[in-house]
């Protein structure tokens, strides 16, 4: 699991850049395709266009092979794109391209739970056993001595949306990319982690993982009675317009436009290698990562988010809250979705999300006057560390 961002940024502000490994040969750059909206607006509040060019250039290299950016504030936008679109022909990158939101998706989750709760359908304070007893089984009485450890406390429904419910990791593929094109049931996911029994009793600690959020969409679909990606299409995507943001379900392709996602993969001589890992059944991933999308849509999104026309100012505040743990475990960073941190002295609420060959972020600050979204083609997504070409992005657009 990738390191919270904020501890991630912080690192690589103090290390400086590092190289990345070997691998064989790139094509050659392309110049970054850029355009400004509001060019007159003044500097001092516009993005800032020489610092996200230069922070996107010289792709493909050896961490990403694309970047798709845009950036928008009170007083202009600026959108950029570099790199290409394959290793095969080597055209330029499609600005306008689908991609892999990996946990970009969770804010959409929260946004769809939160409006339930909004319309008195879902209520946080109940625990997700009311709703959905048969997740949680109660041990028979003659095991209940030897699988005490096991039982779960109550789990509220916000403890789900904070990341503080308890549930420990479900399991997964031993080996992700040669089952890539199998299929693993989310039910199957969340009875491997319910096996596990809680790591702490709800609300005492956070701990970020996918657990949570495919129990959300599964609680999503027993208040409503329809699939998730039907409540997140009818409650989000289609009010906002996004007409390029779907769930794939069990098909490993990306319909439409998009560029190519690449993965380094060492050989047994310790060289790199580049593998194309476009498709891949991410259905696993389900209310906590299967979204795919595109830069535009998610500035959409986001704009409509932290803009207050998406949630009622009660439920956006709750999104925007974040949780009181227990004494002595480090302070929560997360609300009930997004992640609360500092970039150069900005309050920033950010999610970001990786799937193998493609990492992403949207972001806004605490009083609306930026926005971030970018989806870079990075060569090592799922890595331990921040991927320098992201870095750089967010460093010149949050400046």
């Amino acid at each position: 699991m990738k390191p919270p961002f904020r501890a991630a940024l912080a690192t690589a502000l103090v290390l400086g850049l590092t190289g990345a490994a070997a691998v064989p040969a790139l094509a050659q750059a392309h110049a970054p395709s850029t355009s400004a909206v509001s060019p007159a607006a003044d500097p001092h509040t516009r993005p800032n266009g020489d610092a996200l060019r230069q922070a996107i250039e010289g792709l493909p290299n050896a961490d990403a092979t694309a970047a798709l950016v845009r950036v928008g504030s009170k007083h202009g936008a600026w959108r950029g794109s570099s790199g290409v679109h394959d290793l095969v022909t080597h055209r330029e990158a499609d600005p306008h391209g689908r991609f892999r939101a990996g946990s970009t998706t969770k804010i959409v989750t929260a946004a769809v739970a939160l409006q339930l709760a909004a319309e008195g359908r879902l209520d946080l304070d109940k625990p997700v056993q009311h709703y959905m007893p048969e997740l949680f089984p109660r041990p028979a009485d003659k095991d209940k001595d030897k699988d005490k450890d096991k039982e779960f406390l109550p789990i509220p429904v916000r403890s789900l949306l904070n990341y503080t419910s308890g549930l420990k990791a479900g399991d997964g593929f031993d080996d992700e990319y040669a089952h890539r094109f199998d299929t693993l049931d989310p039910r199957t996911v969340v009875a491997s982690a319910v096996a596990e029994g809680p790591q702490h009793a709800p609300g005492a600690e956070q701990h970020y993982r996918n657990i949570g959020y495919t129990v959300l969409g599964l609680l999503i679909e027993r208040v409503t009675g329809e699939s998730y990606a039907h409540q997140a299409r009818e409650q989000v995507f289609k009010p906002l317009r996004m007409r390029d943001t779907y769930f794939p379900g069990t098909d490993p392709r990306i319909r439409g436009p998009h560029n190519r996602g690449y993965q380094k993969m060492e050989r047994p001589d310790g060289t790199t290698r580049l593998v194309d890992v476009t498709e891949w059944n991410q259905y696993d991933r389900f209310a906590a990562g299967d979204m795919i999308s595109t830069t535009a849509d998610l500035e959409t999104f986001t704009q409509a988010l932290f803009g207050g026309k998406l949630l009622p100012p009660e439920q956006l505040k709750e999104m925007l809250t974040l949780p009181r743990l227990a004494p002595g475990v480090p302070a929560a960073t997360f609300g009930a979705g997004p992640q609360y941190t500092k970039v150069n002295g900005k309050k920033v609420w950010l999610k970001t999300g990786a799937r193998h060959g493609y990492t992403n972020m949207i972001a806004a600050t605490e009083d609306g006057s930026r926005t971030l979204v970018y989806s870079v083609n990075a060569t090592d997504a799922k890595g331990e560390d921040m991927n320098p070409v992201t870095q750089r992005i967010v460093q010149a657009a949050l400046s």
